[in-house]
């Protein structure tokens, strides 16, 4: 009963702590919306591109567009992608609609007018908000839902229909503000936008995994446990064309590790093969050397 009790206390505070950090988010991506992108005549892309070139033809408030414009894809996603995501996405894309009606009235309409300049400070400002929305589990567009959808019933891939589909809302921008100027900005403001993204998804720090091939496989794995504050993964494999066993060593490393590990294997091993892939997310216990 204790154990049920603390495990829905956490379940509450984890949610809690979510909601706060939606709100933070959605308020960050209006702030680039209000202050920058829509005084510039500056589209993101996806729904809230759409969203902002029909309130500039019909004069309806932004926010309102947003939340009826997502609704039907936030419906669509109940069944795909949970009733957990829903619940967020729904929650961040009212925050996002209340916000761009208050966030101008607390800044007095002062906003940015250099295209240039608002295409690159609201895409990093943009991409921060969106970042982290996405990092809370919930969403503010309705693209991706689309994408999925239609990726399994036609050849293309989900990144190749948001392409398409941005696309055509990049030159949706030029004729509807009569400048293609706006569009290529808007090409631009989305492209640093989801470098940002990225970035507070993955964190600066980013990590590397890395697979080593050794005959030496022990010693290098020691070293590397005795040199680094990190632990060793022995994975137990077979070369295909010697048939002869070997022991693959993986770990996680930081960026600036790489140089390190990699001195360390060639001391040993200077034939060892070495392979380093990007690891967008990281979670667990990581084991220090201390406890070895």
């Amino acid at each position: 009963m204790n154990k049920l009790k603390e495990k829905f206390k956490i379940n509450i505070k984890t949610i809690i702590q979510r909601i706060i950090f939606l709100f933070i988010g959605a308020a960050i991506a209006a702030f680039s919306l209000e202050c920058f992108l829509i005084p510039n005549k500056i589209v993101d892309g996806g729904i809230i591109g759409i969203s902002m070139m029909t309130a500039y033809k019909t004069n309806f408030p932004l926010g309102l567009i947003i939340v009826v414009f997502n609704l039907p894809f936030i419906l669509m996603a109940l069944k795909k992608l949970g009733k957990q995501f829903v619940f967020y996405t729904f929650i961040a894309t009212i925050f996002l609609a209340v916000a761009t009606v208050f966030v101008p009235e607390v800044l007095n309409h002062r906003a940015l007018h250099n295209p240039f300049l608002a295409c690159v400070f609201g895409g990093v400002i943009l991409g921060i908000g969106v970042g982290t929305i996405l990092r809370n589990h919930g969403s503010t567009d309705g693209t991706e839902m689309v994408a999925v959808t239609f990726s399994k019933k036609t050849p293309f891939s989900v990144g190749e229909i948001i392409m398409f589909f941005n696309l055509f809302i990049f030159f949706a921008a030029g004729i509807v503000y009569k400048s293609w100027e706006s569009a290529l900005y808007s090409v631009l403001t989305y492209y640093i936008t989801y470098k940002v993204i990225d970035i507070v998804l993955e964190g600066l720090n980013e990590s590397k995994s890395i697979f080593i091939i050794s005959d030496e496989a022990e010693k290098v794995g020691k070293a590397i446990m005795s040199a680094m504050d990190t632990s060793v993964t022995y994975i137990d494999a077979e070369g295909g064309y010697s048939g002869r066993k070997k022991r693959i060593i993986y770990c996680v490393i930081s960026r600036l590790e790489i140089t390190k590990i990699k001195s360390l294997t060639k001391d040993i091993d200077p034939t060892a093969f070495i392979a380093i892939e990007n690891v967008h997310e990281v979670e667990g216990i990581r084991i220090k050397k201390k406890h070895f």
